[in-house]
């Protein structure tokens, strides 16, 4: 079983990855019109906002303790109220952009973390600065992908016409399911990874 200082180093990257993502959102969301997420208290930088006990402490937190390999987790999701957009089309694009958006703008701040890391021969910091820089990389890729209700999905859905962009939205019930499939058959191992290890290698090459 991992000890309190490891769970720490990988349990804050992963916390502020999955709740400023969230935060993201809303706060896009508010800037094209739609307050509720503001409303609610969502469009915070504040982590424990966006907290879900099981997706963002829980399961984070079993499959550490468990070694699996990958770690895995979600914040509450922030409400979002599309019709509420300046514009639907390109509100819900940048909306559904702002998460991933600001989880390669947190990679880059764990960039610098790992250079003033190095610099200071801190090497606990540099430890979770790498981890800060992938598990970011991971969650936009992820997010990304045009699997209902991800956020590549959201991106697609805008650019289709209605008719397509329902039937393509009756998928989200699905979505969970198919994510699991992919999961199984190790789509995530062959397809996401690859990516975010070369976005990794580009990063880490500044240090």
């Amino acid at each position: 079983m991992p000890d309190f200082q490891t769970l720490l180093i990988y349990i804050i990257p992963l916390l502020f990855a999955i709740t400023l993502h969230e935060a993201a959102h809303g706060w896009a969301a508010s800037k094209l019109g739609d307050h509720t997420a503001r409303m609610m208290g969502r469009v915070t930088l504040n982590p424990v906002k966006h907290i879900d006990p099981v997706g963002t402490i829980l399961v984070p937190l079993l499959l550490v303790i468990m070694s699996v390999g990958f770690i895995f987790g979600w914040a509450k999701p922030v409400p979002i109220n599309f019709r509420a957009l300046k514009s639907q089309k390109s509100g819900m694009i940048l909306v559904a952009l702002a998460g991933p958006g600001a989880n390669f703008l947190m990679a880059i701040g764990w960039v610098i973390v790992a250079i003033i890391s190095i610099n200071l021969n801190q090497p606990i910091f540099l430890k979770m600065a790498g981890i800060g820089i992938f598990f970011n990389i991971l969650l936009a890729v992820f997010n990304l992908l045009p699997i209902p209700p991800l956020d590549g999905s959201r991106v697609i859905s805008a650019l289709l016409p209605g008719p397509l962009a329902y039937k393509y939205g009756q998928f989200e019930q699905y979505g969970f399911l198919i994510l699991l499939g992919l999961m199984y058959i190790g789509g995530f191992q062959l397809v996401v990874l690859p990516i975010v290890n070369q976005i990794q290698l580009f990063f880490i090459s500044f240090i």
